[in-house]
């Protein structure tokens, strides 16, 4: 039986040698708000203005990459290291080493 948190839950983040991880858990009243976004039967990543526009707050730079196949309410995003938290952007030196397209 999935976990549906009454608010927005941030884990804390994780990292390998490119990127640093987080996943975010949405309440059910959420999830449905969500389904409302996409094409019927058609999810798809959301846009930063999209999980935004659900309520989920963190710094700038994430990207939504995956959805929990199992718990669609659990959504991951990711960052390149060393991407500024203030304006999401990636210095060219860490794009450049980590073959990130700008």
């Amino acid at each position: 039986m999935p976990h549906y948190p009454e608010e927005i839950e941030y884990s804390e983040k994780y990292q390998d040698q490119r990127y640093e991880y987080r996943h975010v858990i949405l309440p059910k009243a959420i999830l449905k708000e969500m389904y409302g976004i996409f094409a019927p039967g058609k999810p798809r990543l959301l846009t930063e203005n999209e999980w935004r526009g659900l309520g989920v707050t963190q710094s700038r730079g994430w990207q939504h990459y995956e959805t929990h196949r199992p718990e669609p309410h659990i959504l991951l995003f990711r960052r390149l290291l060393g991407t500024d938290p203030t304006t999401g952007e990636v210095p060219a030196d860490v794009a450049k080493r980590a073959g990130a397209v700008q």
